[in-house]
């Protein structure tokens, strides 16, 4: 019999899809449009937004099992440590690499598209899961 995929499974699947897809094209488009600079911000944005919502799906896979005090805790722990240290990446990519080596509009675009891409799969894939929760009694009905 064949083991039925985590949720967390496929909604990594759902999004890994689109996510990548959209990425090949904006590394091409910018690899043509820009030279290696484009090239380079593309390739950058890619390995940044996937690191982020990897860490995502790896927290709620760790939580599943969790009370929902832990869960929430260990959710708010990683935003806020995934929303500093993006900013802090981003702080460390304006000031000690040129433009001439990353194309930040290229790097941002990227971004932005891979973020809409992931987010769109992650949200088609729940979509289509069978999720199955506890509806509340009803005191009318015996």
């Amino acid at each position: 019999m064949q083991k039925q995929p985590s949720n967390e499974e496929q909604l990594l699947k759902g999004a890994l899809v689109p996510t990548f897809i959209v990425g090949i094209i904006a590394i091409g488009i910018f690899g043509f449009a820009k030279g290696l600079p484009g090239l380079s911000g593309a390739f950058l944005a890619q390995a940044v937004v996937l690191i982020y919502f990897l860490v995502h799906i790896l927290v709620s896979k760790i939580s599943r099992n969790l009370d929902p005090m832990s869960t929430m805790a260990l959710a708010m722990f990683s935003y806020f440590a995934k929303f500093l240290l993006l900013g802090a990446f981003l702080w460390a990519l304006t000031k000690y690499t040129s433009r001439s080596t990353i194309d930040r509009t290229s790097f941002g675009v990227t971004a932005i598209a891979l973020t809409f891409a992931w987010l769109g799969g992650e949200i088609a894939s729940y979509l289509k899961l069978k999720t199955h929760l506890p509806l509340p009694h009803d005191p009318r009905t015996k």
